[in-house]
């Protein structure tokens, strides 16, 4: 039986076998959730776009949140 609240399938169906929680917690809050979502897109529902837009929402509010900090140091786009 799955573990729904400790170790939730879509969470640890990763053929490395790392759960997405040891990689994202070394991260951000926003870019965290980001990894999370990029990670189950597609294994928790059937239809990815919803995890998808999570990802571009989270990533909206993370270059916000840089842009208003003035934490950015480095960071280009190209």
């Amino acid at each position: 039986m799955t573990d729904l609240v400790n170790h939730p399938e879509h969470y640890t169906s990763h053929p490395s076998g790392i759960e997405c929680i040891q990689i994202a917690e070394h991260f951000p809050f926003n870019v965290g959730n980001i990894i999370k979502y990029a990670w189950r897109a597609g294994l928790k529902h059937e239809n990815p776009i919803e995890d998808l837009r999570k990802i571009v929402w989270y990533a909206n509010r993370e270059i916000h949140r840089l842009e208003n900090s003035g934490d950015n140091q480095g960071s280009t786009v190209g």
